[in-house]
């Protein structure tokens, strides 16, 4: 007799579960961003953010929690509840380089659950337009030539702008001191200042300053020229052999997360990216809409860590902090 009340109870209890997946969700989802405002992270939640709002019929908002190369908003979503309501636009940094250059962190790859890829965008190496260097090769010789102009910045120690601008003195023998913020906004307004010298930044959030002449683009680090910066050499074409960089942003959701509700954030995501206007936007921005499954993104985000380890140990960066 226990056993049938125990089996009646499991059934009961399954099928509270499976109602409450099928209305789910019935309060607002959060994406947490873990970087500034105004960066490439940023500007795809909202983007995303607006469109699974509309397909989930539930709000769709973005939190900024910057800081400790992404460590900070990625732990929080790591130890969120598991139940779809807090996600992460996880990136490069964060999901792939920390792997390999820090001995601890607060959260594990086995920590998240792969939703799909936003976005993908080519890096940009750029300088201040009053910096007197035209080229890729002058701002090498300039390096070379001038210890008072040794200075980079980027969006934070080990996101992919700073691993770029590692990877780019590996290549050309040049030495330069990092200057890392939190985030690309930051970043971006310090190069608007002259505060350092110079910077390979995602494309988004440096398109708007080099399209109105106040940053000098000098190369992208995409397999080819972008279609927003026709003129613009590709690293190799540059001289710079080897250095072909691509930034990506995704969904992840806490790991445990039920799978049912990992498949509606992949649909109301993957339809989102797919709107002409989303796809137009991104374009415009340089770069390339995802809408990956889930299972694709998560063998991507493995190759990715995999792939920058060699890169970490040539700048002697590898888990020493």
């Amino acid at each position: 007799m226990t056993q049938v009340r125990n089996l009646l109870l499991a059934a009961a209890l399954l099928g509270v579960a499976q109602v409450a997946q099928a209305a789910w969700p019935d309060h607002p989802i959060t994406i947490i961003v873990p970087a500034a405002p105004g960066g490439t992270t940023d500007i795809a939640s909202r983007l995303l953010a607006e469109k699974m709002t509309a397909s989930l019929r539930q709000s769709v908002v973005v939190e900024n929690r910057a800081g400790a190369a992404g460590i900070i908003g990625a732990q929080y979503v790591a130890h969120a509840a598991p139940d779809g309501y807090t996600l992460l636009m996880g990136n490069i940094g964060p999901n792939a380089i920390n792997y390999s250059m820090y001995k601890t962190l607060p959260y594990a790859q086995k920590d998240f659950k792969a939703i799909t890829p936003a976005i993908s965008v080519p890096n940009v190496l750029e300088v201040n337009s009053a910096l007197p260097v035209k080229t890729a090769a002058d701002l090498v010789a300039l390096l070379k030539s001038d210890s008072s102009k040794r200075s980079f910045g980027s969006s934070g120690t080990g996101q992919s702008p700073h691993m770029s601008a590692e990877l780019f003195k590996q290549r050309t023998g040049v030495d330069a001191t990092h200057i890392p913020y939190k985030g690309a906004g930051p970043a971006v307004s310090a190069l608007l200042s002259n505060q350092y010298t110079f910077m390979i930044d995602n494309l988004p959030s440096s398109i708007e300053y080099i399209k109105t002449g106040k940053f000098r683009a000098l190369a992208v680090t995409g397999e080819q020229r972008s279609s927003q910066l026709p003129d613009v050499p590709t690293m190799k074409e540059a001289g710079i052999d080897d250095m072909v960089v691509t930034a990506w942003f995704g969904l992840m959701a806490p790991a445990g997360t039920p799978q049912p509700v990992i498949d509606k954030l992949y649909a109301a995501a993957r339809d989102a990216l797919a709107t002409p206007d989303i796809v137009n936007k991104f374009h415009t921005l340089g770069g390339e809409p995802g809408g990956n499954t889930p299972a694709e993104f998560d063998a991507f985000i493995r190759s990715e860590g995999a792939k920058w380890e060699s890169t970490i140990k040539g700048a002697g960066m590898y888990r020493q902090q």
